[in-house]
């Protein structure tokens, strides 16, 4: 039988896991091109030799995904393997018809073919949409299985947009950790809040070999912290899944989102607080209809600010988390929200003073409000980040990230730190969920 030529649709995560876990040493295929979209500069680059294995001596080249029709024609393809996440049904399904008509296969690879069996108990949180509240979750969980005097390790969804011969296998214990592999911004936002904690947390490309080799450091429990709205790389034993009513509806047409829940053991309504009522019926109904035996815990993610009033009567700009608010598709989160609680005299709109990388994601994105997303995915958007802050005249900057972003970027304005938590609303809680999963596992 000939090889089938296959293109990976992706964006430097699950693509780069379906072919390690699936295609990398399987003769039946042969993967002409990976693409790429979401992610800026990620195109033009290759899927190195080193981590395509044997049947790929020269590696794999990364397109940029317009590139798709040519590519398919070009290399005869037969099939195309859809693998990023985030995605609406109608963009999904356009882009399945559009490859149908150039004569190749669509395909939406599932579970048993990408999923990694661990030999230790796991714990996986995931979300409809990305910005549901996973890292919230995600911190939560750790909390309850320390107080329980449980070891665990964290394994990140991939962010691999440097080096990736380099990031193959990833391990963070400290801070300085993270600037040792030169993590971007949206890297430190999901590792810092671990390792402060003293959680090991490893991320990368192979992550079977990233997965063997946490299991070697005898952690009591593994967690899944999942990213966007996919579903684990790791088969869980407990699955956690966020919806929330600010995006009300996606969760049933979004993917793979609709699959993270219908997946769930657990569906943790978060953000209630700041949904419609009906919007929050809305969910609930539809959270009812596809799973309709998962365990439900309601929760809130109150915000908290040293010295809120210095908030009061400002011109503010509003920094925010970059994946939540542009691919997320959430218009308003924590810091907005924070500075007109505590009396911001008005949200400053950084699209007239945004320069290079952050310009180009306000066209990309125009549905943004008028919030800065902390895009910082090279040195360029780094800078291009401090610069549009320098330039935005506002009285006060509210940032809202997960990370201490002064750290990374000089902000040469008055300024005051958003932070949020989980909180559960009533009973079930996370303590008896956690409590429930290690006396089921014997874990002491």
């Amino acid at each position: 039988m000939p090889k089938k030529n296959v293109i990976i649709i992706g964006a430097a995560g699950r693509d780069f896991h379906n072919f390690n876990v699936y295609f990398r040493n399987n003769p039946a295929y042969n993967v002409v091109a990976f693409t790429a979209a979401q992610i800026p500069d990620i195109a033009d680059k290759k899927y190195p030799k080193e981590l395509a294995g044997e049947l790929y001596p020269d590696g794999i080249r990364i397109y940029d995904q317009k590139e798709l029709p040519r590519l398919i024609r070009e290399f005869d393809v037969h099939e195309c393997i859809f693998a990023y996440s985030d995605v609406h049904y109608v963009d999904l399904m356009n882009l399945a018809a559009e490859i149908n008509a150039l004569g190749a296969s669509f395909t939406l690879m599932g579970l048993k073919d990408t999923m990694l069996k661990s030999t230790r108990p796991v714990i996986a949180t995931g979300a409809v949409r990305t910005g549901g509240g996973k890292s919230e979750a995600s911190r939560r969980i750790v909390d309850e299985l320390h107080d329980l005097g449980l070891k665990v390790i964290a394994i990140r969804h991939p962010m691999p947009y440097g080096d990736l011969v380099k990031q193959a296998v990833q391990r963070f214990a400290t801070v300085e950790d993270l600037q040792k592999h030169k993590c971007t911004i949206e890297e430190m936002e999901e590792y810092e809040p671990h390792v402060v904690r003293n959680t090991v947390i490893y991320s990368g490309i192979d992550y079977e070999a990233i997965l063997r080799q946490a299991e070697s450091e005898n952690p009591d429990v593994i967690l899944w912290d999942g990213g966007n709205n996919d579903f684990p790389f790791i088969k869980p034993d407990l699955m956690i899944t966020m919806v929330d009513a600010q995006r009300a509806g996606h969760e049933v047409l979004y993917y793979p989102g609709e699959t993270t829940l219908r997946i769930a053991d657990v569906v943790v309504f978060n953000k209630i607080e700041s949904g419609d009522l009906d919007d929050l019926l809305m969910v609930r109904e539809n959270v009812a209809k596809v799973n309709p035996d998962a365990l439900v815990i309601d929760a809130v993610s109150p915000t908290f600010i040293d010295n809120p009033e210095q908030i009061r009567g400002k011109r503010v700009l509003v920094i925010e988390e970059g994946p939540t608010v542009t691919h997320g598709e959430v218009e308003y989160n924590y810091g907005a929200l924070a500075a007109l609680k505590y009396g911001a005299a008005e949200l400053v709109d950084p699209r007239p003073y945004a320069v290079g990388k952050l310009k180009e994601t306000f066209e990309i994105y125009p549905e943004l409000g008028p919030i800065l997303p902390s895009m910082g995915y090279s040195d360029q958007q780094i800078a291009d980040l401090e610069k549009t802050v320098a330039n935005t005249p506002c009285d006060l900057v509210v940032i809202a990230t997960p990370i201490d972003l002064k750290r990374v970027i000089k902000i040469d304005k008055p300024s005051v730190k958003v932070g949020y938590e989980l909180q559960e609303i009533g009973c079930p809680t996370f303590k008896k969920v956690i409590g429930d999963f290690a006396k089921k596992h014997n874990l002491k």
